[in-house]
């Protein structure tokens, strides 16, 4: 059963800086009251320049503390180091709260005011009691790819879907409450594709590409066996996956999946959809209220809060580049693992909402109808991504946990 735990915290500690408020334990950054989007590393590289701005920070410094330690390119933190200045209203010429000092360092400049407050923390999932540890791989081709373990029991590997992000899913209202519950019950990996999230971003971008970043992931965990749970591209990845390698797969889920592409569907109508939505992306990308955010958000979670919406619209620009976004969805629009589906030797338990407006239902009744023993449940939803309290919510978790422990 999914609970929920109010629990009270401590004194807040909030910095007050021109017109911004930071909360470090609601982990808010306000701007006159206003809560402003910003993601889970760049909150905690904005908290760690604050409660050290006695001082010059060097690269070392802000690796070690904010990173732990791990290895990151010069790149990724010029642009988490940009990402922070962008969300209180600075850059990189107009430094009045972040300054580089060269060859040093950076530094936060601007005048902090600390207060305290006591306040209650907002009701959480039972499952933030576990803790995801971030780790990196290499695929084959020498790119480095992010991933993420937490809870514990039955291994379930999630293969990547569209634009994943492994901090900020994990917060983000959309996509938190399934991986949580996902995680009270099994040892959940799951991880950032090439290109997108924590991983390396100037790759080339292919199917076979994705696949190859999957069987890294197989092979870092070291895990001799385990599910697989399979979301709308992810489920050509878990397919590919599982066919090679069924001694290694116990379950397979696939939810919102597809076996073909828009491209490779033979219709006229998916194909001209593939090209709207690469127009959509080529000009209204990481564009704040843009036509193509409203639009993207609409189509994969239409009965979705404004809050939700503006979640998985601030998702993508964040996640992904509109280059890398737009070469992602061309190769997935020529994805065609139909062929693979006979061959499939592992327990499959097929999902799909019914109106769902991102992937048609025919593609689930494809997939479901062509792996030997498939069973299909379908789900009384127009969302493609389902949202915790709708009622096709429980019937989804019903049938995978049962599925799980069969």
């Amino acid at each position: 059963m999914y609970t929920y735990i109010a629990e009270t915290a401590g004194d807040n500690v909030l910095f007050s800086f021109k017109h911004f408020t930071l909360d470090n334990v609601r982990r808010e950054l306000r701007a006159r009251g206003t809560v402003v989007p910003i993601e889970p590393q760049v909150f905690d590289l904005l908290v760690y320049l604050i409660e050290n701005r006695d001082r010059v920070v060097s690269k070392d410094d802000l690796i070690a503390s904010v990173w732990r330690g791990r290895i990151v390119s010069d790149s990724t933190l010029d642009s988490r180091i940009n990402a922070v200045r962008k969300a209180i209203g600075d850059s990189g010429e107009q430094q009045d709260l972040v300054r580089t000092i060269p060859r040093k360092g950076i530094r936060f400049v601007g005048s902090v005011e600390e207060g305290k407050e006591q306040a209650a923390m907002p009701a959480r999932s039972s499952a933030f009691a576990h803790k995801q540890e971030i780790s990196f791989c290499q695929s084959p081709d020498k790119i480095n790819i992010a991933y993420a373990e937490v809870g514990n029991g039955h291994t379930l590997i999630k293969a990547a879907n569209w634009l994943t992000h492994l901090e900020y899913d994990w917060e983000s209202p959309v996509w938190a409450p399934m991986l949580q519950r996902l995680a009270e019950k099994n040892r959940l990996i799951r991880y950032d594709t090439r290109g997108t999230g924590l991983s390396d971003r100037k790759v080339d971008i292919s199917f076979d590409g994705f696949v190859r970043d999957f069987e890294s992931v197989v092979e870092a965990v070291n895990v001799d066996q385990f599910a697989i749970l399979g979301i709308s591209q992810g489920a050509a990845v878990a397919i590919t996956y599982a066919m090679a390698h069924p001694e290694k797969v116990t379950k397979l889920i696939l939810y919102g999946g597809y076996a073909q592409g828009r491209n490779k569907r033979s219709s006229a109508d998916e194909v001209e959809k593939g090209r709207l939505f690469l127009s959509l992306m080529q000009h209204g990308w990481g564009r704040e209220n843009s036509a193509f955010m409203r639009a993207f958000s609409s189509l994969f979670i239409p009965n979705g809060t404004p809050e939700q919406h503006k979640w998985f619209a601030d998702l993508q620009h964040w996640t992904a580049t509109a280059d890398i976004g737009a070469r992602i969805r061309l190769a997935c629009n020529d994805i065609d693992v139909a062929a693979l589906l006979p061959k499939i030797q592992v327990p499959t338990l097929v999902l799909h909402t019914r109106h769902d407006n991102v992937v048609p239902l025919e593609q689930g009744r494809l997939i479901a109808a062509s792996i030997p023993n498939a069973r299909l449940v379908t789900l009384e939803s127009y969302n493609h991504l389902l949202l915790a309290g709708e009622p096709a919510w429980e019937k989804f978790f019903t049938e995978v946990e049962a599925f799980l422990t069969t």
